[in-house]
């Protein structure tokens, strides 16, 4: 079961550094042309976009993942706890 956990938690680290790569790549505009940073996109921007449509950008400032990394740690947290409490059971 830990090892169960410890994949899970990998799983969501992972995904963690890549909305962070996808935020940073943003930003500069030559890396998003790169392999990398397609990849990384195919796979974050469905996740941002759920929450770009509830959450507007102030000015040219989008806060939107800030809400994404907030409700990602918060599964990550959710989906231990129930698996910790199932099998201790």
């Amino acid at each position: 079961m830990i090892a169960l956990i410890q994949i899970i938690d990998v799983f969501f680290k992972v995904y963690l550094i890549m909305l962070f790569a996808r935020i940073l790549g943003s930003w500069i505009p030559e890396l998003q042309q790169s392999r990398f940073m397609q990849f990384v996109s195919f796979y974050t921007d469905p996740y941002l976009n759920f929450f770009r449509r509830f959450i507007p950008p102030l000015g040219m400032l989008d806060i939107s993942p800030i809400f994404a990394f907030l409700a990602l740690e918060l599964l990550n947290y959710v989906i231990k706890y129930l698996l910790v409490t199932l099998f201790i059971r």
